[in-house]
């Protein structure tokens, strides 16, 4: 049977259509992370105090040392103990896709934090950070400040979708040798110190006021209570985000570089929190690699601290 050409026309631009949506469905589908991952914008809001809020909450954020700092005009607003800012962690004021963002935070509590073995409100989240990132004492939970960053935090989240993937940091599969710091002394020398100086202590902004690249020891920097001071915790971070400006899809350093790294900076000196044998009352909870005891199994402390973590993770697992 003899075909009509219109019809052979017709049948091959559909195939060459559906040929095309295929592709454009698999492009879409390999970089839909990227472009989904949202960008709330607070200049959007109607004008009005809840912009306002918003505004200075951001504000309160990516600049901590100038309203709550140890060096803050007012001496009853110096609730930070250092002059890094919530954004020193939380990338791009906690918009950034796999860096400790805050896009979705709101919605997650109250919550059951296995460092206290409660139940926490964002407030007491926020606290914790105040208190152990920031080196300094809590924010008063009816403060204008703690209500700005709340309402600036749920600001954000109410643009996170439903089962979107990138909050937190994406873990780091696990090495089989304990992290090593004369390993990750080289890293730091050869990619680090060009933004956080040869012995850690960071760089300032212009002006002097807080830092365009953060100390990572020393006495303005987080004290040994900060979850930045696990170093699976800080490795998991380092990998997806360090040096500055690389991407978890496209990370710079190798898996057991980010390890050895986070240990050498680890190992470095840096204000010491009192009272971590409290945290974790279930020792069963404690994350494997705390560098304090008590814990829950037989491990050295060492072990806990450096690795190697995986049979710690199977131990506890069997235990299960």
């Amino acid at each position: 049977m003899r075909r009509n050409p219109s019809i052979k026309l017709l049948l091959s631009a559909l195939l060459l259509m559906a040929g095309a949506a295929c592709d454009a469905a698999h492009d879409s589908h390999d970089s839909a992370g990227a472009r989904a991952w949202p960008q709330p914008d607070p200049a959007t809001l109607a004008d009005g105090p809840h912009k306002q809020a918003v505004l200075y909450g951001e504000a309160l954020i990516r600049r901590t040392y100038a309203f709550v700092g140890p060096n803050a005009a007012d001496a009853n607003m110096r609730y930070a103990g250092n002059n890094l800012a919530c954004g020193s962690c939380h990338l791009d004021g906690g918009r950034r896709r796999y860096a400790l963002s805050l896009i979705g935070a709101a919605d997650a509590y109250p919550r059951n934090m296995a460092r206290e073995n409660a139940v926490q409100t964002l407030a007491q989240r926020i606290n914790g950070c105040f208190e152990r990132s920031m080196n300094g004492r809590a924010l008063p939970a009816n403060s204008p400040e703690m209500a700005a960053m709340i309402a600036y935090i749920r600001f954000l989240s109410d643009a996170a979708p439903a089962h979107m993937d990138g909050r937190g940091v994406p873990s780091t599969p696990l090495m089989n040798r304990a992290a090593d710091p004369r390993r990750g002394a080289e890293v730091y020398a050869s990619t680090c110190a060009v933004c956080h100086g040869a012995n850690g202590q960071g760089a300032r902004n212009e002006g002097g006021q807080g830092y365009l690249y953060p100390p990572l020891w020393g006495p303005d920097s987080f004290n040994s209570g900060a979850g930045m001071h696990r170093i699976i915790a800080a490795a998991n971070f380092i990998h997806a985000n360090m040096p500055y400006g690389v991407t978890y899809e496209s990370p710079r350093l190798t898996e057991e570089e980010a390890f050895d790294v986070a240990a050498f900076i680890n190992v470095q000196p840096r204000p010491q929190r009192a009272g971590l044998d409290r945290d974790y009352p279930d020792r069963t909870r404690k994350p494997v690699d705390a560098p304090f005891p008590p814990y829950a199994d037989h491990f050295s402390q060492r072990q806990h601290t450096f690795g190697p973590w995986r049979e710690m993770m199977h131990a506890r697992e069997a235990q299960r």
